[in-house]
């Protein structure tokens, strides 16, 4: 790993303070204040209701997207083609809507089991929609005719589908209205996340997922995140702002064929996301290099050091890349 711009925690903690999403990570608060499960940042109350994981696309044509930057949790993964779509999952914020919402994939169960609330998409098929049921996910199909979806009139068809959030957390039956547990680890108050307590100065991530796909992740002190770019252009949402996130968790997984084709006749894949493999977690300008772990489909995936202790996040949004072992690749610099 090639060391990049130093920044001190404490620096960045000034820039962080005018950023809502991020106050906690200025450490020191109290101990006993609830916080947001999905992201460990202190809250006056947490609200009691599920999660909501929802399928975002992310081609040429899907761009700019809408309420990504409002998400918890963004999972990122190869789909045919080898483009990208996004798993993002909402539950500390509802922003008022979200989109393009596309068709669930076979990793989606993996991706959203471990919250056990509720799946949105538009579209898929028969045998992965009742997985996603079969885990003990609520799913919300735009083509089954649940609530909350529409299209909008400033997209073509299929890039058109968008949700409001707040009607599909409506719909929660009685089994899937509690809120969700932790999905990572956060330290305690007053103390580093792993990577910037453990690791080394990084000040770029550059990610290769497929032959198309080429996010790239640069450390902003003055913004106290990360921020998101495809390839060399800045990624924004519909209204300018830049994409971001205060953590980013490369996980090094299995990518395999199955015998499902797209209308274009390329293979749809599917994400191993059980076992155990290689990451890397950066957060507050450092990355570390971790293992992951997720011993079965209704597991959270957990993240360990070499030492074996346990690998904390900074209290924030966290964006998941699953970057392929076969033809994937991860640079930092």
């Amino acid at each position: 790993m090639t060391a990049g711009v130093v920044v001190a925690w404490p620096a960045a903690e000034k820039h962080l303070s005018a950023l809502p999403f991020l106050d906690s990570v200025i450490a020191a608060l109290t101990p006993s204040a609830p916080v947001w499960p999905l992201t460990g940042v202190p809250a006056d109350a947490v609200a009691d209701r599920s999660a909501l994981a929802v399928k975002i696309e992310n081609s040429a044509d899907a761009r700019p997207q809408t309420g990504l930057t409002a998400a918890d949790v963004v999972w990122e993964q190869v789909v045919e083609g080898g483009i990208t779509r996004f798993v993002a999952v909402y539950h500390s914020d509802l922003p008022p809507e979200i989109g393009p919402v596309r068709s669930i994939r076979p990793m989606d169960t993996a991706i959203a089991a471990p919250l056990g609330g509720l799946l949105a998409f538009s579209g898929g098929v028969p045998p992965y929609v009742t997985a996603a049921q079969d885990a003990g996910l609520q799913v919300l199909s735009q083509d089954s005719g649940a609530d909350g979806f529409h299209r909008t009139s400033t997209r073509t068809a299929p890039h058109n589908v968008y949700a409001v959030p707040q009607t599909l957390v409506g719909q929660a039956d009685a089994a899937h209205r509690a809120s969700p547990g932790a999905q990572f680890d956060h330290p305690a108050a007053g103390e580093q996340p792993t990577a910037f307590a453990e690791g080394q100065p990084t000040a770029t991530l550059e990610l290769t997922l497929s032959g198309v796909s080429h996010p790239r992740w640069a450390w902003s002190d003055a913004d106290g995140r990360w921020l998101r770019s495809e390839g060399s252009t800045p990624a924004v949402e519909a209204d300018g702002m830049r994409i971001g996130a205060t953590n980013v968790v490369v996980l090094r997984v299995d990518v395999v064929a199955t015998e499902a084709r797209d209308p274009a006749g390329n293979p749809v894949p599917d994400t191993i996301l059980t076992g155990t493999g290689r990451a890397l977690v950066a957060s507050g300008g450092h990355a570390v290099e971790a293992t992951w772990s997720k011993p079965g489909t209704d597991d959270r995936v957990t993240l360990t050091g070499a030492d074996g202790a346990p690998v904390t996040l900074a209290p924030g949004p966290t964006w998941v890349e699953l970057v392929p072992n076969s033809g994937g690749a991860v640079a930092t610099g």
